[in-house]
């Protein structure tokens, strides 16, 4: 099973546990980059402060708005807060020759 998103997407959504969204992909240096939404601060604390709230005010860092850490889009590396050192736990992005995007549901643990 596939889930698609457009390639002009700077970030998406994927799908829900419960009120949460269970991962985001972000859009960086024109790669795609998927991450699960789950500090690795608190164990399984959601990142964004509102929908589709996941990167920092500039747009160069993921965010975890809940507690101030930031992370590296490219490599979930966490770069200041509380859980600095730590990453972001990864989930695969594809992107075929025709620039569709997609996640396989089997790469989600």
């Amino acid at each position: 099973m596939l889930m698609i998103l457009k390639k002009a997407a700077r970030k998406a959504f994927l799908e829900k546990r419960g009120r949460q969204d269970l991962l985001f992909v972000v859009k960086f240096n024109d790669e795609f980059y998927g991450w699960r939404n789950a500090c690795p601060h608190v164990n399984n604390a959601p990142m964004a402060w509102r929908k589709d709230a996941y990167m920092d005010a500039k747009k160069q860092h993921v965010a975890c708005h809940a507690h101030g850490a930031l992370f590296e889009p490219d490599s979930g590396l966490c770069i200041q807060g509380p859980c600095l050192g730590k990453t972001l736990e990864k989930v695969p992005v594809y992107v075929n020759s025709m620039g569709m995007v997609s996640i396989l549901l089997t790469d989600i643990n």
